[in-house]
Formats: structure tokens, C-alpha cells, sequence
């Protein structure tokens, strides 16, 4: 897929490698992308978050590790590829906070547990004046002209417009559950997740009508 100013997965990664970008780093960016479908600036971002995150952790390949997503934007797909946190296996929250910023730590029969969090660094962004521009959804910023200046800034930046913080992540630890019925659907839900004896599809959560044929 072609993003604007004509940018694709191909041309990222020749801008990646032309700049020095390691190749295990080029092979990360290139998963990611073809996951997530195209190349977007803050996929490539989350690449090296996720990089990040895992060499602060000292984690191996394959290690079984948690993760923690404070936007819905880009960074989701960047832990599910390289770190194997996907929703599906409940190894990865994704918050709607709005923050560009992840969260990564081991399991932990406690509370809490030692982690690392990224986060971009407003403050470094000023030496990185297009990233700048399209990551303050700056008008000035003009998606035909200035996506090839973008990319170029972040993967020449790497981490240099990053932070970093070691962090005690909180969670729920895991709970044994028995099953339900809503009053409302019937549909069998965990009791846990009951509301006045409605489950949330019914509830807030709703989001479909059922239409008659």
C-alpha cells in the first residue's frame, strides 16, 4: 500500500537502510508493516519502543512477557508482532488514554511488577521539527510533501526522541470465573462481567441493532 507522498513499505525500508537502520531493526519494521497493512510513522515508531522496552527488560526471544498500549494508534500492532502480546492471549491492554506510549513487563502472581515504559519526549521532539509538526497534528504539516522527511527523521532518530522510565506496573492478577446468563441477550457471559444481570454488549457497550428478514 502506498501512504501519501508516495511512500511504501519498499521505499521505508531502502530510507531505513540507506540511514543505517540495523537490519534485525529493517526485518522488525518490515513484519510490522505488512501486520498492520502499510508503513505508518507511528508503526516504525513502535518499532523501536518495542525494541526498546524489551532490551531495558533484558528479555529473550520468545520470553513470555506483558505489555500495555495507552493509545489505540499503531503501537497495538507493533507488540503484537514482535513481542507476541495480542489481545487474544490477554498478554496486552489497550488503554484509550491518548498518550503515545507503551508499557512492558514480566508475570507476576503479585499486584504489581517491575516494567519499562516508552514514551516519546516532547521536549527532544524540537530537534525533530517535521516529526514534530505531524506528531502536534500541526496544520503546517503537509501529508504530500513532507512523509518522506518524516520517515527520515524517525529512522534517523531511532531513540533519540524517546524516554525512558522504569515503572511498577499494575494489574489484576488472574481469577478463577463461573459462567452466567445475561438477563437481557441469554448468551452465556462470566459472572464477573455482569451488571445488574446484563452483560456490557447489552449495556453501555452496545453497538449493533438486531434487524428481521
Amino acid at each position: 500500500m502506498t501512504i501519501d507522498g508516495g511512500m511504501t513499505t519498499g521505499k521505508v525500508l531502502a530510507q531505513a537502510a540507506a540511514l543505517g537502520v540495523p537490519e534485525h531493526m529493517q526485518r522488525m519494521i518490515g513484519r510490522c508493516s505488512e501486520f498492520h497493512t502499510y508503513s505508518a510513522p507511528g508503526l516504525v515508531m513502535g518499532v523501536f519502543m518495542v525494541d526498546w522496552a524489551m532490551e531495558g527488560l533484558h528479555a529473550t526471544p520468545g520470553e513470555k512477557l506483558f505489555a500495555v498500549s495507552e493509545t489505540r494508534k499503531c503501537l497495538p500492532d507493533a507488540l503484537q508482532v514482535i513481542a507476541h502480546c495480542t489481545i487474544g492471549n490477554n498478554r496486552l491492554r489497550v488503554l484509550n488514554a491518548g498518550r503515545f506510549a507503551i508499557a512492558m513487563n514480566r508475570p507476576s502472581t503479585a499486584a504489581t511488577s517491575e516494567g519499562v515504559r516508552i514514551s516519546v519526549d516532547s521536549a527532544r521532539l524540537e530537534a525533530f521539527p517535521t516529526l514534530r509538526a505531524w506528531f502536534m497534528h500541526d496544520r503546517a504539516f503537509d501529508r504530500k510533501t513532507m512523509t518522506g522527511p518524516l520517515f527520515e527523521e524517525i529512522l534517523g532518530g531511532g531513540r533519540r526522541f524517546l524516554a525512558f522510565e522504569r515503572v511498577m506496573v499494575r494489574f489484576d492478577p488472574k481469577q478463577e470465573w463461573s459462567a452466567g446468563r445475561c438477563d437481557c441477550c441469554g448468551e452465556a457471559v462470566p459472572k464477573t462481567l455482569l451488571r445488574a444481570g446484563v452483560c456490557a454488549a447489552c449495556g453501555d457497550q452496545r453497538y449493533y441493532e438486531p434487524q428481521e428478514f
